[in-house]
């Protein structure tokens, strides 16, 4: 039923939909669901070119099982800061995660951006993404080695001497500046080849085009982030009434 847990048939009109080449959002709406449930169902279960609903249905009770193993009749979790729902903070985080998967973070890397965005302080130290992630921490210092090559993510030590992961205001501005250096960086080399095949070729007529094409969106990108640099240092207003 809509809103609950997707069932096998559901599962297998997913699979049915996939392979007719249905967007996420048809497949939705002919199942009765947010696009979003679709997504993260696919995504989360080998996604749309390895997606079968024998194993999505499988899966999905196995991590049902082992949530209720790790959380014994009569425990429960941990309060959330600000009164936040549970369940709906675990829904946000899966989408968040979803959405980062979809524009090419690798999965692991899109787990531990999604913890650290979503945490009051921006920080959190191995030991705590190992602990929400449930992952190994070797796990965790791979994700975290590629998500400081990609400058997503910075290195910190706390008044305890330990390390943290950070993403501060800044993160974004230095990520989307390496960007901008990569971008340029393929501008130049295309231009290479224009010497290399002779600038009168068909090929270095497309290797050049490409240069200039590539050297104005590397400018752009470098002179957006710049000029927006203040907006993330700039703390939203709220309205009259007091709510945001």
């Amino acid at each position: 039923m809509p809103g609950g847990r997707l069932t096998q048939p559901e599962r297998q009109q997913i699979a049915l939909g996939l392979a007719d080449g249905l967007a996420y959002a048809e497949i939705a709406r002919r199942l009765g669901r947010p696009t979003s449930t679709i997504t993260r169902e696919v995504m989360r279960n080998g996604g749309p070119t390895a997606y079968r609903a024998d194993l999505a249905h499988r899966a999905t009770e196995h991590r049902a099982q082992r949530r209720k193993q790790a959380a014994p009749r009569g425990q429960q979790a941990p309060p959330q800061a600000h009164g936040r729902d549970p369940e709906a903070v675990r829904a946000y985080e899966e989408v968040f995660t979803t959405v980062l998967i979809e524009t090419g973070t690798p999965k692991m890397m899109a787990r531990v951006l999604t913890c650290l965005y979503t945490s009051d302080t921006g920080s959190l130290t191995a030991s705590e993404l190992v602990q929400r992630l449930q992952v190994s921490p070797a796990s965790i210092s791979k994700a975290v080695a590629f998500l400081e090559s990609q400058d997503l993510v910075r290195r910190e030590r706390d008044e305890r001497r330990r390390e943290r992961y950070v993403v501060d205001d800044d993160v974004w501005y230095q990520s989307m500046m390496g960007s901008a250096r990569g971008t340029a960086r393929l501008a130049a080399t295309a231009r290479q080849g224009v010497g290399v095949l002779g600038p009168d070729t068909p090929a270095a007529v497309r290797l050049e085009n490409i240069a200039r094409f590539v050297d104005f969106v590397s400018e752009s990108i470098a002179r957006a982030a710049d000029q927006a640099r203040e907006v993330l240092h700039t703390q939203p207003e709220t309205p009259s009434d007091g709510t945001a």
